[in-house]
């Protein structure tokens, strides 16, 4: 498993996407099977592993090293793998490995009373990068920013072959993949059942991004004026239809020959958790839309779907008070034809066309419009209506896979902001893993004995290195409270938190929750007492 993990390691200190493409794709080619199809499994989420957790690899540790001496370590590394990597006695360097097919195998080989021992095993053989791997391929977690897609665009890179098509076999297929690489290294194209195949999203651009050229969301960096200037010298009004952004889960149902799957944007198969919607599938063909729950053309907040996402199977009660539905706004096959190549003003027709009445599917409308000051000042009213923003479709575009641009466009609601107070603060990972760099902040509201600080977000970006660095010494030098890698932090530097929206939670002492939230200034000049209420956020939910 050295190539294993020397990958792991390369791909931890390659910050850019290409770099981590370039190293993905040069380890799938030079890498035999099988240990290359568990790789990708890995990266993919597929891979089967023995359930080792975290305590068991803690548990490990503390038989062969002094506890105190193993907990030290990991509070100032703040990386269970990479501390177990460096602290596990032993003399052996990397390169002796075995290879990552025949560690799986010894690991899944064992009982399950002798996995730990198993285990334990192979960290005696492996060397401190190859430990590191194995400890993030059992415990999960490795944050080396490759995602499911990026390792299939890899794929594609290595091979030639059309990411689409690599990403409408996947289903059929299963790790190590020896079909798939059979056909990547130049063999005939696996057999696979494609009857519920997942069709590669496709996905919008943010209008700023695409007007300004920056990466990431500007937010209230420019005038209404400017960005209408802009859009309007770079798009014409009559070539886009518009429509709602619905606050929900972005789906493809699929179904055909009598049988039926909800995906995910990852092509992830949810639909055991939503049986309501499965069963009501009494169509053939795939549509693309947003799950929601609601009954009557009425859309429940966020916060009630998310109730339901988060179990695997819902009770009769989750059914009977959450119903949940599909928005659709594409047909991608109406059970007779592919009908991705054809522009979306005539696959919006035959959507009209062919969704028939039911409480689990309807249309997404089209919102009218003339010119972009009219958009405009219906995407300022969006949040009033309760919707995330609005979208932009080329009408004469295909539908393809991926996010093309100029075809699609998200013009989502300007973000709300708040000032909070830093109150907690943890060590990041990967680059990350020397420095504080995971923010819980929190707002006032009255206590028992007076004023209080409850917290109400985490985040972790929205700043740059060097303000990451200031931030971090701030933490050192105002450390309060250690519990294990967390620092509990003197209250007095204030965040300005831009988030989405603020919901109702149960996990947090105040009550609510932020929805995507990120630091947009630090307020080194403001004191922490004039930080922001808990109940200017309940306000913000509704509560």
């Amino acid at each position: 498993m050295t190539p294993f993990a020397q990958l792991l390691d390369a791909l931890l200190h390659a910050p850019q996407r290409s770099a981590k493409l370039a190293l993905l794709a040069e380890y799938f080619r030079e890498t035999p099977d099988p240990d290359r199809g568990y790789a990708l499994a890995a990266f993919s989420g597929a891979l089967e592993v023995p359930a080792l957790t975290a305590s068991v690899f803690r548990g490990l540790v503390e038989e062969r090293v002094d506890p105190e001496l193993f907990r030290l370590s990991y509070d100032f590394v703040g990386d269970l793998a990479e501390t177990v990597a460096l602290i596990w006695p032993g003399a052996a360097a990397d390169g002796a490995a075995p290879p990552l097919a025949a560690a799986l195998d010894a690991l899944n080989a064992a009982p399950r009373a002798a996995k730990a021992g198993a285990a334990a095993a192979l960290l005696d053989r492996l060397g401190p990068t190859e430990r590191y791997a194995l400890v993030k391929l059992c415990a999960g977690g490795f944050r080396v920013g490759v995602s499911a897609r990026l390792a299939r665009t890899a794929l594609a890179e290595m091979s030639g072959r059309p990411l689409e098509r690599i990403e409408e076999l996947w289903h059929g297929l299963a790790p190590p993949y020896a079909a798939l690489f059979r056909w990547l290294d130049g063999g005939s194209e696996p057999d696979v059942d494609l009857t519920l195949s997942y069709r590669p999203m496709m996905l919008a651009h943010p209008v700023e991004a695409f007007l300004y050229g920056a990466a990431e969301l500007r937010e209230n960096a420019e005038t209404e004026a400017e960005t209408m200037a802009r859009l309007t010298a770079r798009l014409a009004p009559a070539d886009f239809a518009a429509e709602w952004k619905w606050d929900g889960v972005r789906v493809q149902a699929v179904s055909a020959g009598g049988r039926r799957a909800l995906y995910s944007r990852t092509g992830e198969d949810f639909g055991p958790a939503f049986p309501d919607v499965i069963d009501a599938m009494d169509w053939e063909g795939c549509v693309d839309g947003e799950l929601l729950v609601g009954e009557g053309g009425g859309v429940a907040p966020f916060a009630e779907l998310q109730k339901r996402l988060n179990r695997k199977k819902p009770t009769a009660r989750d059914l009977a008070d959450r119903p949940a539905f599909i928005r659709a706004y594409d047909l991608l096959h109406d059970g007779a034809a592919d009908l991705r190549a054809l522009p979306f003003a005539a696959r919006r027709a035959r959507l009209e066309a062919w969704a028939a009445p039911s409480p689990r599917l309807d249309v997404s409308p089209l919102v009218p419009f003339e010119d972009w000051e009219t958009l405009a000042r219906l995407r300022a009213g969006a949040r009033d209506a309760a919707q995330e923003g609005l979208m932009l479709k080329r009408r004469d575009a295909p539908y393809v896979g991926g996010r093309p641009i100029g075809l699609w466009f998200k013009w989502k609601r300007d973000p709300l902001t708040a000032d909070c107070v830093l109150v907690y603060a943890q060590r990041g990972h990967g680059k990350r893993s020397g420095y504080y760099s995971d923010f819980t902040f929190a707002a006032w509201r009255d206590g028992p004995q007076g004023p209080e600080l409850t917290p109400v977000g985490k985040a972790y970006s929205g700043f740059t290195d060097a303000e990451l660095a200031r931030l971090d010494k701030f933490v050192r030098e105002n450390t309060v409270e250690r519990y294990g890698p967390v620092r509990a932090v003197r209250p007095s530097l204030v965040f300005e938190v831009a988030f989405d929206a603020v919901q109702p939670s149960t996990r947090h002492k105040s009550g609510v929750a932020m929805r995507f939230p990120r630091i947009k200034r630090i307020r080194w000049d403001k004191p922490a007492a004039e930080a922001d209420r808990v109940e200017t956020l309940e306000r913000l939910a509704g509560l």
